[in-house]
């Protein structure tokens, strides 16, 4: 408990068993608080959430066997979006491991290919420095879950602390400042561009280098566009935005991707939603990317400039060099590309109708910005409801849209929203739902209301697992096969029923009065819309085509 206090752990998400019990003990002799989750996988997400929303390493604690592995897709989540997150596990005691004894599983073994690095404890002695590496390992270089695997003895042993300083682990060494010879050569390419666009991601929030990017965004005029991660790491409302490229981007971004003479990829991955088809992505394009792992770099997309090092850094380096070499930047010979990009937002801008007496998902959301004032810390489920949250809710600060990018989980976004809560006690959390996903951790409602946690859910049901049925109706001519939840629950009185207000709209009319009244309960809020049934997320990019060939309706 001595290293948590250290690492300035204030919560830890958890489910107690048998083998951690006495780790739960110590926990309430301390004021560090503990949040009783209804599922280890909720704890996982959780974690995610807080650390998400807050901007530190967030923390759980589950038991051995199945407490241990239903943490797993937690921690794929947190690995492939890189969000630091330590997961403490129960374990048998050492000498029981290898005897299949009772909840007893490989957890180092299972987690070892969704972790940036996990332990098994050995030693009571081992156990301050194996935690402060956790935590080191945990927020360092590219951020990621770190696991560490507690025996029962060795939980129950004693031995003599002292504080430990910050690890030195010599194999282990991120590169945080680039190297001013590539950045010399960016400066070439970027005063050479005529179409330049700066194509930010994850990396930029998790640097804290949004106001960085901003800065150096308006120092060289180049239009911004971002990923789902990156969203919120450059301002939404800014003349220079472009909305998120890729799968389901605006028609501008993918365009200008299309067409750009210069990418500069911030902290992005380049993953295979954003891209489309490889050999046809940025075809026109010199590619500078930056990034803090090296592995990331020319990994999907070869690149012409690679800068290894912290988001942050770099830019502040690019945006020094610019001032030492007093570079100037032709903004009238920008125009032409401007222009192009207005026309492009000018005549296929995301758009929907709402008329007739069907509420279209869209209308929530932007009704939903509208009423929060785009200030509201936004958490999502995966499918068509984290898209339209996407495209029509607009972020204008980091760390305030928490989504499953990477493993795309279903089931993330509500115990994402309870960590967030926490993290941020005076922040609106709303979390974006389906009625398929919501129900995945719907549980989670307990602790919501246990500790009073104003966590607000807006589910957009349609009555389908909407984003495969929107596959099957576009590729599979309507064969609505295991897609359509013929039995769901009255989601108002599934609330009702854990002591939280539940709330339903099946009318366009009554989409404003019931957020107002949802946004404004002191409690957690179930708000239940009923929307069109067969909606779909437009623009579209069919799987393996170039992300320029979109379906727009």
């Amino acid at each position: 408990m001595a290293v948590l206090k250290e690492e300035g752990v204030d919560t830890v998400f958890g489910f107690p068993g048998g083998v951690v019990i006495d780790i739960f003990d110590e926990l309430a002799r301390t004021d560090i608080k503990h949040v009783l989750v209804r599922h280890e996988q909720g704890a996982a997400h959780a974690a995610d959430g807080y650390a998400r929303a807050k901007g530190s390493v967030g923390v759980c604690l589950v038991t051995s066997g199945p407490g241990a592995t239903n943490t797993v897709s937690g921690l794929a989540s947190s690995y492939m979006d890189s969000i630091p997150v330590v997961c403490l596990t129960g374990q048998v005691p050492t000498a029981l491991i290898g005897n299949d004894a009772f909840q007893e599983v490989d957890i180092v073994g299972i987690t070892r290919p969704c972790t940036k690095h996990n332990y098994l404890v050995k030693r009571t002695e081992d156990l301050a420095r194996v935690l402060k590496e956790a935590f080191h390992i945990a927020r360092s270089g590219r951020p990621g879950p770190v696991l560490v695997d507690l025996p029962k003895d060795v939980s129950q042993g004693k031995a003599k602390y002292e504080p430990l300083p910050t690890p030195e682990m010599p194999s282990y060494n991120p590169t945080y400042k680039p190297h001013i010879r590539q950045l010399r050569k960016a400066i070439g390419l970027i005063m050479e561009a005529e179409r330049p666009v700066i194509f930010s991601g994850g990396g930029v929030i998790l640097s804290g280098a949004s106001k960085e990017l901003t800065q150096f965004a308006r120092k060289v005029q180049a239009p911004v566009t971002a990923s789902l991660m990156g969203l919120g790491g450059f301002p939404g409302s800014d003349p220079l935005w472009l909305g998120m490229p890729g799968m389901h981007g605006t028609y501008r971004a993918n365009m200008a991707i299309g067409a750009c003479d210069l990418l500069i990829g911030v902290g992005v991955r380049f993953d295979d939603r954003v891209t489309g088809k490889v050999d046809t992505f940025a075809p026109h394009a010199k590619i500078i990317h930056i990034d803090i792992d090296p592995t990331s770099i020319s990994k999907n997309i070869p690149v012409t400039v690679p800068i290894v090092g912290d988001c942050k850094n770099a830019l502040r380096g690019l945006s020094r060099l610019l001032r030492e070499e007093k570079v100037k930047i032709d903004k009238r010979g920008r125009r032409p590309w401007f222009k192009q990009i207005e026309k492009w937002k000018s005549t296929t801008p995301l758009k929907y109708e709402q008329k007739g007496d069907v509420i279209k998902p869209q209308y929530v959301i932007e009704k939903l910005h509208e009423l929060t004032k785009g200030e509201a810390i936004i958490t999502t489920e995966v499918g068509q409801n984290q898209m339209w949250a996407a495209q029509y809710y607009h972020f204008d600060r980091p760390n305030c849209f928490i989504t499953s990018g990477g493993l795309g989980c279903m089931g993330f976004g509500f115990p994402a929203a309870i960590g967030a809560q926490v993290a941020c006690p005076d922040k609106m959390v709303v979390d974006v739902a389906g009625d398929g996903s919501i129900q995945m951790n719907i549980q989670e409602l307990a602790t919501a209301v246990q500790y009073k946690l104003p966590v607000k859910v807006v589910i957009l049901n349609n009555g389908y697992l909407g984003m495969v049925r929107q596959w099957q109706e576009l590729f599979y001519e309507r064969r609505y096969i295991a897609t359509d939840l013929q039995i769901s629950p009255d989601f108002a009185k599934v609330a009702e029923a854990y002591g939280a207000l539940g709330l339903k709209a099946t009318k366009p009319e009554e989409v404003v009065p019931m957020l107002k009244k949802g946004l404004k309960s002191p409690g957690p809020a179930f708000m239940d819309f009923w929307v069109a049934r067969e909606e779909c997320v437009y623009p579209m990019v069919p799987a393996g085509a170039a992300i320029t060939d979109m379906l727009l309706a």
